[in-house]
Formats: C-alpha cells, structure tokens, sequence
C-alpha cells in the first residue's frame, strides 16, 4: 500500500523570493521612471538610452532569478515541465494574433501558475514570452517588457488564496471562477504595464494622449488613460474576454491534467521503503509500506 501524496507547488527558497522581487522592483523602476523625472533632467534627456539598457539588464536579471529557484528545487523534471508549457504557450500565442487581442496562452500561464506556484509561474511566463517572441519574430526592446509582465501575470495566479490544489478539489467551480475573475483583471494589468512602456518610448502620438516629460504625474496618468482608451481596449477586451471563457469551459479538465503531471512528477519528493513486518506462519507477507517524504 501507498501513501500518494497531493499535487503541490513548487517551493520557494529566501534567495528565490528576493530574485524574485529585486527584478520585479528593478522592471517597476524601468518601466515607469519617466513619470516621475523632471523635464530637464539627465534621466529625461537620455531617455531613448533606457530601452536598450533595459533590454540588456532584465534578462540578466531573470537569468539569476531561474538558477536561484533551480537552486530551491526546479529539478529535471520541472525543468522538463517548464520547457513543454513553454513551448505549448509560444504556440498558442500566435492563433490570435492580429485578432482582436484574442491570445490562448493567456489562459493556460493562470492555470499553470496556479498549480505549479508564483516562483515556477514567473519564470514559466517569462520564458514563453521570450520564446514567442523568437517564434513569431517579435524580438525588440519591448520583449523584456512583455517577458516581465508575463511572469508578474503567471506569478499572481500561484499567489491567489484558497487550497484547491488536492485531487478532490481540483477544477472545483469556485476555483474556475477565482481563476477566470483574476485572468480577466490581470489581462487588463498586463496591457497596462506594456501599454506604459511604450506610451512613455514612442513618440510622435496626437496632442492630447503623448506624454509630456516634466508634467505633472497626475496630468500625465489622465494623458495615459486617453492613449488606453483610443489604442488598445479593444484588445485588451478581447484577451480578457477570451481568457474566462477558456478558463471556465477547458480550465477544469486543465488543472487536472496539470495536477495529475505534478503529482506523477512528485517535485521535491524523497521516497523511503519500509521493510516488511514479518507474517506469521501460513499467512501472505505483507507488502513493502512506501512513503512519500515532501519536506
């Protein structure tokens, strides 16, 4: 007889949460710092420098933030794991582009995320990002923005509350409903963060919606929503939209497919063997007693 154990995430270790957020603090800094610099500063007069710095520092930075987590427990078979969903992501990604905003792969990192935790989430988004973008020739100073907001939107899904991870509960509707109300916010929150990189990046916008270095940050937030608004809600609908339906209609038969993988897998598991008590004479030996030790 066994004792097999439940599907669980993938542990995070101190150093693997303070990767975690020095990138997350270092791309926030990147990102949105031209909000916050006066108009004759040296950081606004050399503001067409930062993509490319950034473009050189972040995937440093998620380098270090994978071998810190590999360093935690993402062992061969969870890199194995990593590298199939990344691969089903980046394939997915391209069936919708150029259509409405409506992008699969969305779906499939809260799912994935969910189940495999925020440390597995954030690098599983980053580097289907990445890998998409060498798949549909998307590479630019923009990728590592869009790599740092797919791993902050895979990464929120490992952090929802709730247990819904055991093999009773999985695909439960409260949980499909959970995961299709945070898929709907986050695809907003991902078009936010990578609308505002290049808001802040691309000139040569219409009067009322660019951005005006030196402004004040309020005056700028409300040019901001205007740009939102007149270039990119509808797809930003869409992917939303999109990402529910997926969630509530296959996301059930997913999340136990995903946790069936993770439980066969037994990340982090140490197996132990017990011998056998003796029978007593004329009776069947008992059988080898095997336990799952998961730290």
């Amino acid at each position: 007889m066994s004792d097999v154990p439940a599907a669980r995430p993938i542990r995070l270790g101190p150093r693997s949460v303070a990767a975690l957020v020095l990138v997350s603090v270092v791309g926030l800094i990147a990102i949105g710092w031209p909000l916050f610099a006066d108009a004759d500063s040296a950081l606004t007069d050399h503001a067409a420098d930062a993509p490319w710095f950034f473009a050189l520092l972040l995937p440093l930075l998620i380098a270090v933030v994978v071998a810190t987590i590999a360093d935690c427990g993402m062992d061969a078979k969870a890199v194995a794991m990593l590298g199939v969903l990344a691969a089903v992501g980046a394939a997915l990604r391209p069936l919708g582009a150029g259509t409405a905003g409506l992008e699969p792969m969305f779906f499939l990192m809260v799912l994935s995320g969910r189940v495999l935790g925020p440390g597995f989430g954030f690098v599983l988004g980053s580097v289907t990002m990445f890998a998409s973008a060498l798949l549909t020739g998307g590479v630019g100073p923009w990728m590592p923005t869009q790599m740092l907001a797919m791993g902050w939107f895979a990464m929120g899904a490992g952090l929802l509350p709730g247990p819904g991870r055991g093999p009773g509960r999985a695909g439960g509707r409260g949980e499909l409903l959970m995961l299709a109300a945070y898929g709907f916010v986050a695809a907003f929150a991902y078009g936010t963060v990578t609308n505002l990189y290049g808001w802040v990046t691309v000139g040569g916008m219409g009067q009322g919606i660019s951005f005006q270095p030196g402004a004040p940050v309020r005056e700028n937030l409300v040019r901001f929503l205007a740009y939102v608004l007149a270039t990119s809600l509808g797809w930003d609908l869409g992917r939303a939209v999109l990402t529910v339906v997926l969630t509530l209609t296959v996301g059930g038969a997913l999340l136990r497919a995903l946790r069936r993988a993770t439980r066969r897998a037994n990340f982090e598991a140490q197996v132990t063997f017990e011998a056998p008590e003796r029978a007593p004479a004329g009776e069947a030996p008992h059988r080898t007693h095997v336990t799952y030790d998961q730290g």
